[in-house]
């Protein structure tokens, strides 16, 4: 049972994902305020991160920055699920400590399938 922080500012993306998370035994916890996110992952300390990267500021690039920097998330995987699908948002987001990538729409096989390989090699 991971702790798992979906951060996406659409708030039904972030429902459908913590429905999606606690089916399979995670404990999620689903930020829709970017600004917000710093703070509750020092308290909660997630296992694996989910961020969308279009967000008002800090945008998702800014905000896996943000947590590579803290030392307690230097390791923590961070799996972006975006809409944007073009190679320099690919370049940029690993660029910023990005674990993996994965577009939207998703299949949510995929999706599981990264979730259960990254935490395993967590």
């Amino acid at each position: 049972m991971a702790k798992i922080m979906i951060v996406d500012d659409d708030a039904g993306a972030t429902s459908m994902l913590e429905r999606l998370m606690r089916m399979e035994g995670h404990v999620p916890t689903a930020i829709n305020e970017s600004k917000l996110v710093m703070g509750v992952a020092d308290i909660i300390k997630p296992d694996l991160f989910i961020l969308d990267l279009m967000m008002p500021e800090p945008t998702g690039f800014q905000l896996c920055r943000m947590l590579r920097e803290k030392e307690h998330f230097e390791s923590t995987p961070i799996i972006i699920l975006t809409a944007l699908d073009d190679n320099d948002s690919k370049i940029v987001a690993f660029g910023a400590g990005a674990s993996d990538f994965i577009n939207k729409p998703f299949r949510v096989d995929d999706l599981l399938q990264k979730i259960r390989s990254w935490l395993i090699s967590a």
